[in-house]
């Protein structure tokens, strides 16, 4: 059977050399952005391939499109054939950061029509903690036709954003840290503050004290409480630029809750508009459906 959210590394391990299984090194620091090749080429799960954030997952921002804008799916396609994947390819994503970066390529994949993809529990942690064997230097995939099949339904815009805002039927989930969702601060964008009506659902939630998913039942209990009683495919997720949110994606699928869409901009994208509404400070939700 195909793993389609998670993979523990006691299952990746058979798969090392399978030419059906194509890995990829998630790594990423957004502070440092030359750190997770670093890290990448001194010491990675053998036969894994580096997927750099901003060059590879990423389009050009233009200012107004946000911090990490989707590439256009002829490039997305474009790069998954140079590494190596197609039909009835296996693929695994990991890095060192509860899988918030690995989810955005889960999230790409999906997007484009790949189902075979999962994210590795617990990342390099739960691969070192189980002695799992290294490589160093840089490996390379054996190109693959990547055939894409859009899938528009999982991917949100600005536009869809608006027309949530005051209606009780539809939820914003904003995923960032609960000061950022405040309006404390803001260390990345230049508009502190959250979309008006967004519940706060910190991605780091997700993840329990040993860098692994909580079990699916504990999250889908969660989640289901932010839902409010509506169903996954009225939710749209966000965070700062579109990565981390994929986490959250992530953590609702793997919980049997999905359906819900990605904010491909986020709030990098929506607070560069100034005739966009923002709040600051924590909101009540009186039109939550099982209120």
């Amino acid at each position: 059977m195909p793993h389609r959210t998670l993979i523990s590394v006691a299952d990746l391990l058979p798969h090392l050399d399978d030419p059906l299984w194509v890995i990829v090194d998630c790594r990423f620091d957004l502070a440092a952005p030359a750190k997770g090749a670093t890290e990448y080429l001194e010491a990675h799960v053998p036969g894994a391939l580096y997927a750099h954030l901003e060059r590879d997952l990423s389009g050009p921002p233009t200012g107004a499109n946000g911090r990490h804008p989707l590439p256009p799916p002829r490039i997305l396609a474009a790069t998954f054939s140079r590494w190596g994947i197609g039909r009835g390819v296996q693929v695994v994503a990991y890095d060192d950061n509860g899988g918030s970066f690995a989810a955005r390529l889960w999230w790409c994949l999906r997007y484009l029509g790949h189902e075979d993809v999962a994210v590795l529990d617990g990342g390099m942690r739960a691969w070192r903690e189980a002695g799992g064997p290294v490589r160093s230097g840089e490996e390379r995939g054996r190109a693959r036709d990547f055939e894409p099949d859009v899938r528009t339904g999982l991917l949100a815009h600005a536009a869809d954003v608006l027309a949530a805002l005051g209606n009780p039927d539809a939820l914003l989930i904003d995923s960032r840290a609960p000061e950022r969702y405040r309006g404390d601060e803001e260390p990345l964008d230049p508009v502190a503050g959250h979309i008006p009506g967004a519940r706060n659902r910190p991605w780091q939630e997700n993840i329990g004290l040993d860098g692994k998913m909580r079990p699916a039942a504990a999250l889908s209990s969660a989640l289901e409480r932010l839902l409010g009683g509506r169903s996954p495919a009225a939710a749209i997720v966000y965070c700062g630029s579109g990565v981390t949110a994929c986490q959250n994606l992530l953590a609702m699928e793997h919980s049997g809750l999905a359906g819900a869409r990605l904010y491909g901009g986020s709030w990098s994208e929506w607070c560069s508009d100034v005739s966009r509404p923002v709040a600051v400070g924590e909101e009540r939700m009186p039109h939550d459906l099982n209120a």
